[in-house]
C-alpha cells in the first residue's frame, strides 16, 4: 500500500461514482475495499493536508470514504488530473503526518455499504 484516497462528497451516489471512476477510468488498484469514513474526519484530513484553518473550509462533506491504493501518491494525483470524478478526492501519502493515523485506523473502519467494483470494459 502506497497511499490513501479520501473521498468527500455531497451524497452517497456521488461518493460511489467517484470510487468507481478511480478504478474504471483511472485504472487505480484498491488494496482493500472502500471503508466508511466520518465526514468530519474527512474534512479534518483536508484541512491537515492543505494546511488550512477551519474557517477556510469551503464546504463540509456529507459522506466520506477512504480506500488504500496500490499506486504511489504521484501516480494517483496524475490520474486524478485526467478524470473528473463527481466528488473531492484527497490523496494522502506517507509524507503527511496523518498517514500513520490512517494506516492504524483504516483496518477498523466498516466497509462502505452498497459499493460494488465496476465491471471492466472487457467484461461486456
Amino acid at each position: 500500500m502506497e497511499s490513501f484516497a479520501v473521498i468527500r462528497a455531497d451524497d452517497d451516489s456521488k461518493l460511489k461514482t467517484a470510487l468507481a471512476d478511480l478504478e474504471r477510468h483511472g485504472g487505480l488498484t484498491f488494496v482493500d475495499v472502500p471503508k466508511e469514513l466520518n465526514p468530519d474526519f474527512a474534512d479534518r484530513i483536508l484541512l491537515d493536508i492543505m494546511q488550512l484553518r477551519e474557517d477556510e473550509l469551503r464546504w463540509e462533506c456529507k459522506v466520506a470514504a477512504i480506500v488504500p491504493l496500490h499506486e504511489s501518491a504521484g501516480v494517483a494525483i496524475d490520474t486524478l488530473k485526467k478524470i473528473h470524478p463527481p466528488a473531492h478526492i484527497i490523496i494522502v501519502s506517507s509524507r503527511y503526518s496523518i498517514f500513520n493515523e490512517l494506516l492504524g485506523s483504516v483496518g477498523t473502519l466498516p466497509a462502505l455499504e452498497g459499493y460494488r467494483k465496476p465491471p471492466s470494459y472487457t467484461d461486456f
